[in-house]
């Protein structure tokens, strides 16, 4: 669930998300802890050594580091192989539901949107009885454009905002080199962006000017 356009003083917001990083530690330590005990040799340490300042842990930064160790060749071919959903790799770790993270979002004054719900490549995809619940919650978009959903799936997901009034967004999902996403492959329809900032209790974006 993405949050967009809300207060970043906001306490229990903070305090959903602080509790989501701290999760992320412990559930890195584990996963590392499975792949040694399969002859993996692979540390916390160089795990830490890819993430950027500012970012938050996660099995992207694993992926960098099996990478730049020599263990694989791109970031995609790590998930594929090691760290997907299936994998017996893989450990579940803490987050808010949706409707949770809805509601929280909302009550900072922000906009949630959700990314790419019917991207398989990577693991289960958001059932559509389950956007009922989501948009009962509150939602406010849908990330329709993105490479891993197929044209039908995108056509589907359109539907689905349009019949509920939502905001209509494109990503490209890029999280730095080592996939094959391309930054800003997909994007945003200033009208749609425009729908979503009217939805915001503020209105918190920066614009560039000339």
């Amino acid at each position: 669930m993405l949050g967009l356009l809300f207060n970043r003083e906001n306490q229990p917001l903070q305090e959903m998300m602080a509790a989501t990083r701290d999760n992320r530690l412990g559930r890195m330590e584990r996963i590392i802890a499975k792949m040694n005990a399969a002859g993996i040799e692979i540390t916390i340490e160089e795990v830490h050594a890819q993430l950027s300042e500012g970012a938050t842990l996660g099995r992207p930064h694993l992926a960098d580091a099996l990478v730049a160790k020599g263990l694989a060749k791109s970031r995609d071919e790590v998930f594929a192989d090691w760290l997907a959903n299936s994998s017996p790799f893989y450990v579940a770790h803490y987050s808010p539901t949706p409707e949770v993270a809805i509601a929280a979002i909302k009550a900072a004054g922000g906009v949630a949107v959700i990314a790419h719900p019917l991207a398989s490549l990577r693991g289960r995809v958001v059932s559509l009885e389950s956007f009922d619940s989501y948009i009962a919650a509150g939602l406010d978009g849908i990330e329709v454009k993105h490479r891993d959903q197929t044209l039908e799936q995108q056509e589907l997901l359109l539907s689905i905002a349009t019949s509920a009034d939502l905001a209509m967004t494109g990503s490209s999902d890029y999280h730095g080199n080592g996939k094959m996403n391309e930054l800003a492959e997909f994007t945003t329809d200033p009208v749609q962006w425009e729908k979503l900032e009217a939805r915001a209790n503020a209105r918190r974006v920066v614009r560039k000017t000339n």
